[in-house]
Parts: structure tokens; sequence; C-alpha cells
């Protein structure tokens, strides 16, 4: 999708009643998608999925952005205390068992919103994974809301013209070779063979945290 049509589409969203919102990990290339929700609509809550296993830089980050954009950021955390995110052998979960990890600290607590909300405007692009390149530019999800993918078929190239064009800052960690920021247990450096995503989990078998693969209907 074009800019425009990426603008047009939210506001008609907005005319219908339609109550949005947005998730963001604040990685480099979410910029762009942040930027044109800002232009459109800077009070479409923007929530963040802090996981408590973050790296300080994406925290830093996340607060450079919303200020810079003005936008309405919103932190979202599991209820599960650490102290009890652990297995029987008292390993933390992102050791012994990540999907169970991923889904109390990122899935679960994006189910509330879906659940008072109609649209989900989503980052995920088709070239970052297989599970991605599946989906449709609008998908439902649970609780009955749709998910709209307005960046699906822009590409690394494209997105690095926009952050070009609109002076947009990168993640701290991109200049030191990490290129997909998610938990520091579970991110590497990328290694030049390496696709975006696999530096996530590595060794796991695992690309996805659950996000795209559980809270959405195929």
């Amino acid at each position: 999708m074009t800019i425009e049509e990426i603008k047009e589409r939210i506001l008609s969203y907005k005319a219908a009643g339609k109550k949005i919102f947005t998730t963001s990990s604040f990685q480099t290339h979410s910029i762009v998608l942040l930027h044109i929700i800002s232009e459109t609509d800077n009070s479409i809550p923007v929530y963040f999925l802090n996981t408590g296993y973050l790296f300080p830089e994406t925290l830093k980050f996340r607060d450079q952005i919303r200020d810079m954009l003005d936008l309405n950021v919103v932190d979202l955390q599991s209820v599960i205390p650490k102290s009890m995110q652990k297995d029987r052998d008292g390993k933390l979960f992102f050791v012994s068992d990540p999907d169970h990890c991923c889904s109390i600290n990122k899935t679960q607590p994006l189910e509330s919103i879906l659940a008072s909300h109609d649209i989900w405007i989503n980052g995920v692009r088709a070239d970052q994974s297989a599970a991605r390149k599946a989906m449709k530019v609008e998908q439902s999800a649970p609780f009955g809301v749709t998910r709209f993918h307005p960046m699906l078929e822009w590409n690394a190239k494209s997105i690095y013209e926009y952050r070009k064009k609109h002076n947009l800052p990168s993640h701290p960690m991109a200049l030191k070779g990490y290129f997909s920021v998610g938990c520091e247990p579970c991110t590497r450096k990328i290694d030049p063979a390496m696709q975006e995503r696999e530096a996530r989990w590595y060794g796991m078998h695992k690309t996805e945290c659950g996000l795209h693969t559980e809270l959405i209907n195929k």
C-alpha cells in the first residue's frame, strides 16, 4: 500500500466509528508505520509490550520516538510476576520454555486490548518470515478484531528510503549488529547469511512470539 492509501484506510476506519489501536516493538523498521500514524491521527494508542526482558536501549528508543512523534504510547505488562515465571527446577521460562514465556509476556497481555477494540494496525512485512508472507492486508483476529497490515508489501529497501527521506533514527542496537531486536536473552547479532528474524531465539527453531501466529485467524 502507498502512504496515502494507508492514511485513507485509517481515516475510513475512524469515520466508521471503529476503535483502533496499534502495537509496536520500537525497532528501526517499526518507525515508518509510527511516523505515518502520527501524521494521520496521533491519538491512536500505541501499545508497547514491555516483557521486562528488553534491552535498556529499546526502552530509551521508545521514549525518544514517543516524544519525537508525539505518540500515545501505553505500556502493557504481564500480570504474572517474574518470581512466578519459572519452571519446577527454578529456571526462568525463557530458558526452559520460550513459547510459554512469550505467551504470558506478549500474547496474553494483549488479549484484553483485542477485546475492547475493532482494528489492530500491525506493521508485519511479507519479507520477514514465511508466516508473514502468507498474511493478507486485512485478516480477522480473536475477539472479532480485524488486523490491518499496511506494510505487508513493503521491504527493507523501502523502509530505509522512507526513514532517510524523513530523517528517522535507527534503534541504537542496529549500530551494534542487531537488526531484529526482541528480549535480551533471546536476541543475538545477525550473521551475514541470516535472514532478519533468524537472530531471534537462535537455535530454538522459533521465529515468532505468538502475536502473529496465535492472535490471527487463518
